[in-house]
């Protein structure tokens, strides 16, 4: 700890020396990557660096960590001019890492290093002073810390701009910061990148989630920790070349690119989507099943924007009385050229109050190449499945897809069906979501602190086809007593019939602090007065589908 006295000698020593002060700083920031002439150069100022940043970088993330940095001072601003505007801008004294580089520096025995726009950090000795403790920045870690920016946006001020500007090591590369380089051969070659926060459950193809306790932070979930769930290799699309076509019975009937699209009415829409997985590690741990082991973060959710699937077919005066169904056709394909597919009732599609989006943009962004990009359909209510992703083919048809994903998976059985016994084609295609809910804050295994005798508990709940969550149930006594959750954030233009997006509870849980190791449980209800099921052993299924009884999360006191 550095006394007062010392902080004002520090700060008269660089009012005084303002012309040398600037390149203290640089030689400090960037001194791991200097030439030895340039260390020469640094030692030549202040004897030794490792002194300087002792002095300097140590004062400063010490007072930051008490709320006191001492750069609020007005001249220091204006001698290290780091503004919102500066802070993460690329600079020419500084040397250039990779992606890849950065991503070997995710902890202490590497060093911990993280992204923010064209620059690089290295916040080892932060970590533990971070005032938000060190688990969450430690999400970020050998990645960019921006998302969690786009989360927690307190950050965005300019003395935290100019805390992590004096930890300042590098540049990141531009391909990087481009979003990657060109690569050959390997169908999964041109992926994009991801952030290495993302729980990954596969890699080819790329399926992955974010941390449960990310979840709660922000009701519209950032697209960077938005779950991930492809079935095949990412598309490699021209947006020059693109063009939605539409058919009846596979005669072509109109196509559009994506100005044409975009000259339709836009409409949004603030919509939670789930993998028809979602917790399936939980329905896994009652008997063996096939599948990813999700855990609750398979959701997220996000405000999609694009033109209603029901005027553009309007266009094509499609008789609902001829047809049963709409196909959805991406532009990912397997081995033998068939692509991703799935349907939906043509009554659905027509329906206005069903809100069926053909979206271009996720978050008011043009919608990213993981989620789709250029355009991905959003059946709101209704298993993500359906939510087709690189939207190339739209099909008026008497029957549903004939794709794998919707004659020959994501369908739910019996607990006493086996691979032996079951029939995909007896059994109708999961479209809408039951209730569910999750605790997203403690995670099983978290020690907890008690205060006034309750403890912190946070998360969602979501129902399928537009049902509203009007109740969150609490227990930490296996049932004896229920708590009823506040529902902290819901969508508030949301029409009756019509709740897509997911709700955010939270509750200060009562406890008996004599017990040192708890089990909390949560059950949601919708307005169809919906409740989740006890438990996974009367619902559980081959395949791991509809995974939504109580959830429920030890933790110790």
């Amino acid at each position: 700890m550095f006394s007062s006295s010392r902080i004002v000698f520090v700060n008269k020593r660089f009012l005084l020396q303002s012309r040398n002060v600037l390149k203290h700083f640089k030689c400090a920031a960037s001194y791991k990557s200097q030439s030895q002439e340039n260390k020469d150069d640094c030692n030549s100022f202040f004897g030794s660096v490792n002194n300087y940043q002792r002095y300097f970088v140590s004062s400063a993330i010490t007072l930051s960590a008490l709320g006191a940095y001492y750069l609020y001072n007005s001249e220091l601003k204006k001698v290290f001019a780091l503004e919102k505007n500066i802070c993460g801008s690329r600079r020419n004294d500084l040397r250039t890492y990779t992606a890849e580089e950065v991503g070997k520096h995710d902890s202490k025995k590497t060093g911990i290093w993280i992204s923010y726009k064209e620059g690089v950090y290295d916040i080892t000795d932060f970590v533990d002073k971070h005032p938000g403790g060190p688990k969450k920045i430690m999400m970020a870690a050998g990645s960019s810390i921006e998302p969690f920016w786009n989360i927690f946006a307190n950050h965005h001020q300019n003395d935290i701009y100019q805390l992590l500007e004096s930890m300042r090591i590098g540049n990141l590369s531009q391909k990087d910061v481009n979003l990657g380089e060109n690569k050959a051969d390997d169908p999964y070659a041109n992926e994009p990148n991801r952030h290495k926060a993302l729980i990954i459950n596969g890699h080819k193809p790329f399926c992955a989630e974010p941390p449960s306790s990310l979840l709660v932070e922000s009701f519209e979930t950032p697209t960077e920790l938005f779950y991930v769930r492809n079935h095949l290799p990412v598309p490699e699309i021209d947006i020059n070349d693109y063009s939605l076509e539409l058919s009846m019975e596979d005669v072509t009937k109109k196509t559009l690119n994506l100005e044409e699209l975009k000259k339709y009415p836009k409409y949004s829409v603030t919509s939670a989507i789930m993998c028809g997985g979602n917790r399936r590690s939980e329905m896994a741990s009652e008997k063996l099943l096939k599948g990813l082991s999700w855990s609750v973060g398979a959701v997220g959710n996000a405000t999609w924007s694009g033109a209603r699937l029901c005027d553009v077919l309007k266009d094509l005066k499609v008789d609902e009385e001829k047809y049963n169904h709409v196909q959805f056709e991406g532009l990912d394909y397997d081995p033998s050229g068939s692509p991703y597919g799935s349907s939906i009732p043509i009554g659905k599609a027509l329906d206005p109050r069903s809100d069926v989006i053909l979206a271009y943009e996720m978050n008011g962004e043009a919608i990213p190449l993981d989620h789709g990009f250029p355009v991905r359909v959003i059946v709101p209510g209704v298993v993500g499945a359906r939510n087709v992703k690189w939207l190339g083919k739209i099909i008026i048809s008497k029957d549903e897809s004939p794709a794998q994903w919707q004659q020959g998976d994501y369908k739910g059985f019996s607990p006493s069906t086996t691979w032996e016994t079951v029939d995909f084609s007896k059994a109708p295609a999961i479209q809408e979501m039951p209730v569910t809910s999750a605790i997203c804050v403690p995670e099983s295994g978290e020690k907890v602190s008690v205060k006034n005798g309750k403890i912190s508990v946070k998360g969602y709940a979501w129902s399928g086809g537009g049902k509203k969550i009007i109740r969150v149930d609490i227990t930490a006594d296996k049932g004896e007593t229920w708590h009823t959750a506040d529902l902290i954030a819901e969508d508030p233009k949301a029409k009756p019939g019509r709740y897509y997006s997911w709700s955010l509870w939270s509750l200060e849980l009562p406890v008996d602090i004599k017990n040192k190791e708890i089990e909390i449980w949560a059950k949601a209800v919708d307005s169809s007065y919906n409740v989740q099921p006890e438990s996974f052993k009367n619902i559980w299924n081959l395949r791991g589908f509809l995974c939504n009884a109580y959830h429920r999360v030890k933790v110790q006191i």
